[in-house]
Parts: structure tokens; C-alpha cells; sequence
């Protein structure tokens, strides 16, 4: 029997090293998806991938339940689908920790919780920036452009250059200089 571990993240921006720390010594090969929830487990490339690799007695290991999807929808349509194609599902650490063949209470509960969990720290999260918002606060990303880098995407946009090449020249994305010309009111012109 091999272990075959999938390390799943939402986004680009979050770190997938405590997942590797957890599958990487135990797991014969482990396979990395950085995509946004999907319902289906044909929508998700590295899972595809992982499930190519397991052979009969083998179990697709994950840290916790929750990296099959990231809500309960999400999660139970993925285990439904693993238990229809015969693959075993091993969580390592959570209330479903242990080896499951089939659908569970426990499965189920540790979804629900971690739902539960990703709201909760959602609402957190907003209502911190909120509360700073009122004591004259604001949090989020400092803003990519400051008052040079504003003059010098207005000057270029002046003398005609498209917005890519003042995004390359200025060394900001496509989306900050056409955000930038847009609040300055000068995205229709050349």
C-alpha cells in the first residue's frame, strides 16, 4: 500500500510548506494544486494526477479534510466522487483523522466544522478592518502606486503610449495603470 498525497491551496498567495512537511515524508509522490474550489474532481489537474497514480490498496493522503474542498458542498462532492472511483481517502490530522473508504459522520462533521471555521475567519477579518476604519485606520495592501509613479503613468498615457508598455516601463501590472488612469479620468484617451 503507497500513500499518494494531494497539497491544495485556493490561491497563489498561500503557502503550501506545512502540507509538504506533513505528506512529503510519508507519501510516495505528492502532487500540488494552487485552484480555486471546484465541484467536480475532473476540474482539478493535480488531483486528476495524484488519482493516475494510485493502484489498488493504495489511499490519497491528505493533511486535513478540508484540502478535498473548501466548503461542504465542495468537500462531499469530491469524497463522493473518491468513493465512487474506489480510492480511499487517509486524513492525517483533524476530528476525520484516520482511513476512510466510504462517506461518515466524522467526514462530514470535519467539513461542517471547517466551513464553519473559513466563515469564521472571514467575519474576523472584516470586522478587525472595520474597526479600524473607525479609529481613522485602513488595512488591507499598501497601494502599488504612489504619487511618482501616478505622475509618471499620467505623463506616458499623455504622449500616446499604450497601457502595456507604461505597465512595463513602470514596472507595475496592466490592471494598476488602467485603475490609475481610470480614477484620473483619462482612460479613453490613445
Amino acid at each position: 500500500m503507497a500513500l499518494i498525497g494531494l497539497v491544495w491551496v485556493s490561491t497563489d498567495k498561500q503557502k503550501t510548506q506545512r502540507q509538504h512537511d506533513a505528506l512529503d515524508p510519508i507519501c510516495l509522490k505528492v502532487f500540488e494544486e494552487k485552484i480555486s474550489g471546484k465541484l467536480n474532481t475532473d476540474d482539478r489537474p493535480a488531483l486528476l494526477q495524484a488519482l493516475s497514480h494510485i493502484r489498488t490498496g493504495d489511499m490519497l493522503t491528505v493533511q486535513e479534510v478540508d484540502r478535498l474542498g473548501r466548503n461542504l458542498l465542495e468537500g462531499l462532492i469530491v469524497l463522493n466522487d473518491l468513493f465512487q472511483r474506489g480510492v480511499a481517502v487517509k486524513v492525517l490530522e483533524g476530528i476525520a483523522a484516520g482511513e476512510h473508504t466510504e462517506r461518515s459522520l466524522i467526514l462530514d462533521l470535519a467539513l461542517a466544522l471547517s466551513e464553519d471555521r473559513r466563515r469564521d475567519i472571514v467575519r474576523k477579518t472584516k470586522d478587525g478592518l472595520e474597526a479600524a476604519r473607525r479609529r481613522g485606520r485602513v488595512g488591507g495592501r499598501r497601494p502599488v502606486v504612489d504619487d511618482d509613479k501616478r505622475a509618471a503613468i499620467l505623463a506616458r498615457r499623455k504622449r500616446g503610449e499604450s497601457i502595456r508598455t507604461i505597465a512595463a516601463g513602470v514596472k507595475v501590472s496592466v490592471g494598476v495603470v488602467h485603475k490609475t488612469l481610470t480614477d484620473a479620468g483619462q482612460e479613453q484617451q490613445p
